[in-house]
């Protein structure tokens, strides 16, 4: 584990539909959508949290840090803003692009693992990073196709970002199943390459099966296979955190608590 990693526990996604249920859980850290807070007027739920001692970090999703185009220094700050606003030990994106130009995708997509999209997603995360106060993790992506013509696999792509960059890792085991059923790849191979000392904190979240095609919705219950790679992962290392994500279709508070409860036994297998 990176000394510089703050431990976490495990913990959920803050979502202000769930504010209240959020505060009743027993979690330890909580992460925030980033372009969803007003740094100025924190959430009084978020504020709450932060009183009793639970981390609160920002999560981005729209930097964009895989396009072509220079990464919107004006994001990058809303991001420091709200980090600075929480207090937080650090933030997120994605390795991934969501925007061309004017064209605006409304999704995360991941960019063409080639030298030539490394060396700019590299510029653009270092550009981020003399702009923000806190350490920046990044996020791998779940997809359904595959650009042609890769030069490294996704593990590798990844160690080639942290060594050019010293940025940290979000590992999403969702993602990972997400991508051996969709497209092919192996999960324990990328285990096995993924410099495993960089994760900052895992992702975990549901998804469901339409159509032979597996989407990763954060909106359903967590597989069984998904709390296998938990696991798994768990074999290797001991990630500094463990969160659920929900985004939608919100289930009670009891679902909630038994799938956290779920999260912890496969870290503690």
């Amino acid at each position: 584990m990176n000394a510089g990693t703050p431990q976490l526990g495990v913990g959920i996604g803050w979502r202000p539909e769930i504010d209240l249920t959020v505060e009743r859980l027993d979690v330890d850290f909580v992460e925030c959508v980033a372009e969803g807070v007003n740094p100025r007027r924190i959430p009084e739920s978020l504020r709450l949290l932060r009183e009793r001692g639970l981390p609160v970090l920002p999560h981005a999703v729209s930097l964009s840090l895989a396009g072509a185009e220079p990464v919107d220094t004006a994001r990058v700050r809303h991001l420091a803003r709200v980090a600075t606003a929480l207090d937080a030990p650090l933030v997120s994106d994605h390795v991934a692009f969501t925007r061309a130009g004017s064209w605006e995708a409304g999704h995360i997509l991941p960019p063409p693992r080639t030298s030539e999209s490394l060396e700019v997603l590299v510029e653009n995360v270092r550009r981020a990073q003399e702009l923000l106060p806190v350490p920046l993790a990044l996020e791998h992506v779940a997809a359904l196709v595959e650009w042609p013509d890769a030069e490294f696999s996704e593990a590798e792509f990844l160690s080639e970002l942290v060594a050019l960059t010293d940025c940290r890792l979000i590992l999403d085991v969702a993602n990972l199943y997400a991508n051996s059923r969709n497209l092919g790849t192996d999960p324990e191979k990328f285990l096995d390459t993924v410099p495993l000392d960089r994760v900052a904190y895992v992702h975990v979240g549901g998804g469901i099966w339409q159509n032979g095609v597996y989407h990763d919705t954060h909106a359903h219950p967590v597989l069984p296979e998904v709390l296998d790679l938990l696991a798994q992962l768990h074999a290797r290392t001991s990630p500094p955190g463990v969160l659920l994500e929900r985004d939608d279709h919100f289930p009670s508070d009891g679902e909630l608590a038994a799938e956290l409860t779920a999260i912890r036994t496969a870290i503690t297998r």
